[in-house]
């Protein structure tokens, strides 16, 4: 599981038929500063609700997935797992020169 900050929606004229009904989200998974990019964006099957500009927990377990969600013979791999809490702000990474000290 990631964190990650939800980009904004992603539209398809075409899903599969396990995929319907499901918001695509397009999320930019974080390090674990909370801050910092780690990797691509990737396409997220969100169940949860979550709106652009919000941070999320995703997991790329699709079997775990499908299994919560009684899916059978889906594509789905990401998913948000969960919201994280606004309130929730970790520290500013340190500067170069805080950290040599």
């Amino acid at each position: 599981m990631q964190v990650a900050l939800v980009l904004g929606n992603a539209i398809s004229t075409v899903k599969h038929r396990s995929l319907e009904n499901v918001k695509l989200l397009v999320c930019q998974p974080l390090a674990a500063d909370g801050r910092s990019r780690d990797g691509s964006p990737v396409i997220v099957a969100d169940y949860m609700g979550a709106g652009a500009g919000e941070k999320v927990i995703i997991t790329s377990d699709g079997a775990a997935v499908r299994e919560l969600y009684g899916l059978e013979n889906s594509p789905l791999r990401w998913t948000v797992m969960g919201l994280v809490d606004p309130s929730h702000n970790p520290p500013p990474p340190k500067s170069k020169k805080e950290a040599k000290r």
